[in-house]
């Protein structure tokens, strides 16, 4: 697992399953919000719309545990192992905005 890092952004290469993993969660809340909106054009009852957009809320929150978890088994790891201490500071920094 190769990071790039150029100007201003990096990328990660991600193993087949891992990507497929992501792309399928992505769908799935994709299709989840779709539901939200045509719910929402049907003149749903609120509740039900909440109780959806509450489920997605989960299934986003799942995706960034998911994807958290894999950061730091591959790029926050071997950044560490190569002495790349900032890494650590970004990776507080990340977990701050996630806990809002």
């Amino acid at each position: 697992m190769e990071e790039k890092r150029g100007c201003c952004h990096k990328t990660k290469e991600r193993s087949d399953k891992e990507y497929k993993d992501l792309i399928n969660r992505l769908s799935r809340i994709e299709g989840q919000v779709r539901g939200i909106k045509k719910m929402v054009e049907n003149d749903s009852y609120c509740t039900d719309i909440l109780i959806q957009v509450s489920a997605v809320n989960a299934a986003l929150n799942s995706f960034n545990k998911v994807l958290l978890a894999n950061h730091i088994r591959t790029c926050v790891a071997d950044d560490i192992r190569a002495g790349k201490d900032d890494t650590v500071d970004e990776l507080v920094v990340t977990l701050q905005k996630l806990m809002k």
